[in-house]
């Protein structure tokens, strides 16, 4: 039996191989994330493989407690360490009499899909999604397409640090062949075009580069492919579609090659960022805001599920109304989105960060890239004589910021939001005002989403899976007062608390 793992380790001593290493913080809102080092890295690790071991043992045990068939899909990213991770995570699954069915390399959205193409309950995929090489991390799920939110995962970090495991017999060890190919002949059957489109499909050197081209290819695109070939040093940028610098490469590539969309890819392959003809890129929530109009016209009277990052057009939003489709403003986090997706029926999720969730007859109900990816190329077939900037223009005007990120331990910065939110509402309550204007709402359902008396809003919350805060802000008047929200509101107000470090990105 594994004992209970071990917050800290010297890396140096004999405790660092026979003993288990996981941090607590690890365990996040809705997956797991851990920092596992790589070579010359000063940052000790916060997991060794004994550690991961603990954790499949422990998701094991859990699974048993939820009563539901022990079987489970595993998958890994490409990083060099992957492999390993997902071998010491299956042994502890096997020990617990857990039937491990292995898909071998894969995008989280392949894994989703297994679990419905083999009928499996349970899912956990290796991956640390678009977190710099040295993280790893495991999105997990007991009950398809959902994956764990907070209680879930409160109650795989107590059996885990608690070392309240349970050996089982049974767990048995299967090779799954031929995944990739199912999956991909299942999301590229979503859409056949009926008119020529040149796509750059921009992966970041990252696991999607074994997925996208060639599932784009078959909905019938020209692609052109940008840093698809597989390489775990990520030589060019981490693969993330929601920071700048993929993005404007992103825009490069669409004006070399005359492209009539980029379609960008995250490091698991479940998010999606878009840049159009003319070489803008477009925010997601603009994206889902684009395909809510268009899916809206032949789904009378549909939901759709945004998060609090998301614009606030969509609220105002004459073509939605006009519709009769409703919005839900909720959490943002891909296990938020997802369930509440489901729960209320709704046609499509979508996530500022480039989630986007399908429900049928568009989806099986969980996050995509390449779904989403095909949802695009289906607007743009179905608006013949239209390019994507002409939808882009169509929309009501704001000015949106990028998702700006400042450094805020994990310890903490739940504390500091706390105190933030508390600061908002009492501005509200006593009549206080954002550089002259009244506040209309404070949503606290994630963080502090405040919106001011013309429409415009800034947000605070935590980050769900790094130590960071997340900070965005909008202005349906211009780019220079969405700019003074962030210079005069937000970084002065943040600045007040010394846990805040330095921004990711500034605008």
């Amino acid at each position: 039996m594994l004992p209970a793992p071990r917050a800290s380790l010297s890396a140096n001593s004999l405790e660092f191989e026979s003993l288990p290493l996981v941090k607590p913080t690890g365990f996040r809102e809705y997956d797991a994330r851990w920092w596992f080092g790589i070579p010359g890295a000063e940052k000790p690790p916060e997991l060794n493989l004994l550690g991961v071991q603990a954790l499949g043992l422990g998701l094991g045990t859990l699974i048993h407690d939820y009563g539901v068939a022990p079987r489970i899909v595993v998958g890994h990213d490409y990083r060099f360490y992957s492999t390993s991770i997902k071998q010491a995570l299956t042994l502890g699954l096997m020990q617990a009499g857990i039937e491990v069915n292995d898909i071998g390399l894969a995008l989280s959205p392949t894994a989703y899909f297994a679990q419905f193409a083999l009928d499996i309950p349970c899912v956990a995929m290796v991956t640390a999604s678009h977190n710099e090489n040295g993280w790893t991390g495991v999105k997990m799920g007991a009950n398809k397409p959902l994956t764990f939110g907070p209680e879930e995962m409160g109650a795989l970090r107590d059996i885990v640090l608690g070392g309240r495991f349970k050996e089982r017999a049974g767990g048995v060890y299967k090779r799954v062949e031929d995944m990739r190919e199912c999956y991909i002949a299942d999301v590229s059957s979503r859409v056949k075009l009926s008119r020529p489109l040149k796509v750059i499909a921009a992966c970041g050197n990252g696991t999607a580069g074994a997925f996208a081209p060639e599932a784009l290819r078959r909905m019938g695109a020209e692609v052109i492919d940008l840093h698809t070939a597989l390489d775990w040093t990520f030589p060019h940028y981490n693969a993330n579609p929601e920071d700048s610098e993929m993005l404007h490469d992103m825009a490069a590539a669409v004006r070399k090659h005359g492209a009539d969309v980029a379609l960008g890819f995250d490091g698991d392959g479940d998010r999606c960022g878009v840049v159009d003809d003319e070489g803008e890129e477009i925010f997601a929530d603009k994206v889902g805001l684009m395909l809510a109009r268009d899916l809206s016209t032949t789904h009378s009277n549909a939901t759709f599920v945004v998060d609090v990052k998301s614009t606030g057009l969509y609220a105002i939003d004459p073509v939605l109304k006009g519709n009769g489709a409703k919005v839900d403003y909720w959490k943002t986090g891909h296990s938020y989105i997802k369930r509440r997706t489901n729960e209320l029926g709704a046609l499509a999720g979508f996530e500022k960060s480039g989630h986007f969730f399908f429900r049928p007859p568009l989806g099986l109900g969980y996050d995509d890239g390449i779904v989403a990816a095909s949802a695009v190329l289906a607007m743009l077939d179905r608006n013949q004589g239209k390019k994507l900037s002409d939808l882009r223009k169509a929309l009501p005007k704001s000015f949106t910021s990028l998702t700006m990120s400042p450094h805020c331990d994990d310890e903490t910065k739940y504390g500091i939001v706390d105190r933030v939110v508390a600061d908002y509402q009492t501005l509200a309550a006593e009549g206080g005002k954002i550089l002259g204007r009244s506040i209309r709402d404070v949503n606290t359902v994630n963080g502090a989403r405040v919106t001011l008396e013309d429409g415009a809003w800034v947000l605070v919350r935590a980050s769900s899976n790094k130590p960071e805060l997340v900070v965005v802000v909008e202005s349906m008047t211009s780019d220079d007062d969405m700019r003074a929200l962030f210079r005069d509101e937000i970084k002065p107000r943040l600045a007040r608390f010394e846990e805040v470090g330095a921004y990711n990105q500034e605008i």
